[in-house]
């Protein structure tokens, strides 16, 4: 059985920060590319970041220098660092175990993340 956890959401003023974990069971993490997504009220879900296997990096040009996508493979879990946030970051961040060779795509539950003064 696949399980993706998220933590480390909240609330946190403009310009603090948060780390978001993502612990994976279930899957080879080692070799499995993983994201972050986010989604605000109203709108789709949206890429964040992605880790390849490769530990190659790709981001949305909106958190580009903010935000840092990681991986600790022997842990089996992503985090997502955002620093320097802003009320448009507000969301429901999740987590997502990328398409392997057959298709299969797993998420997380999500976490809120409340971007307020």
């Amino acid at each position: 059985q696949v399980q993706l956890v998220e933590s480390g959401g909240g609330l946190v003023q403009p310009g603090g920060s948060l780390r978001l974990s993502c612990a994976a069971s279930g899957i080879p993490f080692r070799t499995r590319a993983m994201g972050w997504y986010r989604q605000a009220p109203g709108k789709q879900r949206d890429m964040v970041a992605i880790s390849t296997s490769g530990r190659s990096t790709n981001y949305a040009d909106s958190v580009k220098g903010r935000f840092t996508i990681s991986r600790d493979n022997a842990k089996n879990t992503v985090y997502l660092q955002m620093n320097s946030l802003k009320p448009e970051d507000t969301a429901v961040y999740y987590c997502k175990a990328e398409r392997d060779l057959y298709g299969a795509v797993y998420w997380g539950q999500g976490t809120q993340v409340t971007v307020s003064s």
